[in-house]
C-alpha cells in the first residue's frame, strides 16, 4: 500500500538570493549521514485527512512551529521506497535555533530491549539554493527545482 505524506518547504530571499529551510532527521539510522540526507519538514498524511492540513501538521511537529500563509503547491514526487509526498511553498522566516521537535521511541540498539527516544529532527537549516542541491534527499531534488520555477515567475 503507497504511503502519502505532506511537507512544507520553507523558503525566504537574503542578500545571496533564494534560501531554503531543510531539516536533519532524527535517531541512528540518520546519524553520520550529511550530503543527500537533508529533507523538507515532512511526514504521513492520516486516512481523509486533506494534503495541506497534513503538510501544516507535520511541519508543527517537527518544527514545534505553527504556520501561517498561504500554501503554494509545488508537486508530487515519489521518494525511492515508493513514498508519495505531495509539497507546498511558503515564503516565511524562521529562527532554526527555535526548532522544538517532537520525539519518536525506538528500540536501540536493535535486539537490546533498551527503547530510547529520539528527536524527529536532530537539525534544521537555511541552506542557500545549490548548497540545498548538494544536501536534500535526492529523490526530493524536484522540489527545489520546482521552487525555482515558481519563484522566477
Amino acid at each position: 500500500m503507497t504511503q502519502y505524506s505532506a511537507g512544507i518547504l520553507l523558503f525566504q530571499f537574503g542578500s545571496d538570493g533564494l534560501a531554503v529551510l531543510l531539516v536533519h532527521p532524527g535517531g541512528p539510522y540518520w546519524r553520520r549521514k550529511d550530503k543527500g540526507a537533508w529533507q523538507i519538514p515532512k511526514g504521513l498524511a492520516e486516512p481523509g485527512e486533506e494534503i495541506a492540513a497534513a503538510a501544516r501538521r507535520e511541519v508543527q511537529e517537527e518544527l514545534g512551529l505553527r504556520l501561517t500563509g498561504e500554501l503554494q503547491p509545488l508537486c508530487e514526487i515519489r521518494q525511492a521506497g515508493g513514498k508519495r509526498v505531495s509539497a507546498f511553498a511558503l515564503r516565511h522566516a524562521i529562527d532554526t535555533r527555535s526548532i522544538n521537535s517532537n520525539r519518536f521511541e525506538l528500540e536501540w540498539p536493535p535486539g537490546s530491549g533498551t527503547i530510547q527516544s529520539f528527536p524527529e529532527v536532530d537539525a534544521a537549516r537555511w541552506m542557500g539554493i545549490e548548497e540545498a542541491k548538494e544536501f536534500i534527499l535526492p529523490s526530493q531534488l524536484p522540489l527545489l527545482e520546482r521552487l525555482e520555477d515558481l519563484v522566477a515567475r
